[in-house]
Parts: C-alpha cells; structure tokens; sequence
C-alpha cells in the first residue's frame, strides 16, 4: 500500500468514529478563533476556551483589543501559559488587523503569516475553520505525533510534515484529515501511553504496539 492508498484509508477509518470534525476553540467570529489559536500555543483547548469565556465578553472587537492595556490582557490570559508574548503578540496583531485591514481578519496565508503570533499553524487553523480555505495543513502536536506513527513522514519540522502530508493527502480533505488526528491523538493515540488496543488504525498503523 503506497501512502496515498493509506492516507485514504486513515481518513475513512478515523470519519467512521469522528464525523465533520471541526476545531474545539468556541469562537463566532474569525477574529476570536484568531485570538484563540494564539493563546492555544502550549495550552489545551479546553484552558483556552474557559479563557476566552471571559476574555471575550471585556474584549469584544479588534479595536477593543488593539487599545487594550497589556498587563490587563495578561492577567485575563496568565493561565495559558507564556502569557507575556501572547498578550504583546495579539495586541500587535490587533492593531494590524484594525487599522490595515478594516477589522477584518485577512483571508490568505500570505497576509496572515505577516502578523505578529501568526505562523503556518495558526494561519491554517483561521482559514480552513472560518473561511474553507484549504491553504495547507494545520500541524500542530497531535498532527506530528499520529504522522510519524501512521508512518505518513519522517520529518521533525512542522513545515516539512505539513508538505509531506499535503503530497499524499487530496487538497479537498486537508482540513479534515488535521482535525481527524487531532481528535485521535486527544481522545486515543496518546503521547504517552497511546490506547492501541481500542484504536480503529491498530491494524494499519506501522507504531501500533510499540510504546
């Protein structure tokens, strides 16, 4: 089986267990789901979105957060972790987006990655979630993790596993594949300790049983 044969197979197995899956950040504007995806670097989605419950009801627009105190910002995000470059960098972004942009969260990559706290992963996650734009894939842990043990890629970089996994993957179900590991990788294929016994991929998986 080539991989393009497998990663068809992985995206059925895993449609089977998790239909239209979408990103776990509670947002209703791409505006917040930017915001989220920033504080969402090396915190849960769970943290986050208890954050952003009330991050959201202070801080309603771009504007809003473009003129925000950033030492107030932190206290609302401090549980998140790294907090101090999270609040500088979604300021920043704010004032971008506001100014240059109307308000308006820009809809390409090439806009995107231009504004500060703003790399590929982020990027993917705003298009792909609030304007279905296949751009690319979002990598984020999960994603690396479940690839390399799926055996889709044997890079370490997220830039190279995002390109090995849009070579194999149709551009249609790039959003979909991401998030379909994204929810495996939380709810059985573990960094730790993965649940292969109960994982629908134990008999397509080359990882499976090894850790």
């Amino acid at each position: 089986m080539n991989k393009k044969q497998h990663i068809t197979q992985i995206i059925k197995s895993l449609s089977s267990i998790y239909q239209n899956p979408k990103t776990e950040l509670t947002h209703e504007t791409p505006f917040q789901l930017l915001v989220a995806t920033i504080l969402s670097a090396q915190c849960t989605d769970i943290r986050v979105n208890i954050v952003t419950k009330t991050l959201f009801r202070h801080y309603k627009t771009a504007q809003d957060f473009a003129d925000a105190d950033q030492k107030q910002l932190e206290q609302f995000i401090h549980s998140t972790g790294f907090y101090r470059n999270k609040a500088k960098h979604i300021i920043a972004s704010s004032k971008i987006i506001h100014n240059k942009y109307n308000s308006r969260v820009p809809d390409t990559m090439k806009d995107l990655i231009t504004l500060p706290g703003v790399a590929r992963k982020t990027a993917n996650v705003v298009l792909s979630e609030a304007y279905s734009i296949n751009e690319g894939i979002a990598v984020d842990t999960h994603v690396a993790r479940l690839s390399k043990r799926l055996g889709l890629t044997d890079q370490k970089d997220p830039k190279n596993i995002e390109k090995d996994l849009m070579n194999i993957t149709p551009k249609e179900q790039w959003r979909t594949l991401s998030n379909l590991l994204i929810f495996h990788g939380r709810r059985t294929c573990h960094a730790r300790k993965p649940n292969c016994p109960k994982c629908t991929l134990n008999n397509i998986c080359p990882g499976a049983y090894k850790i």
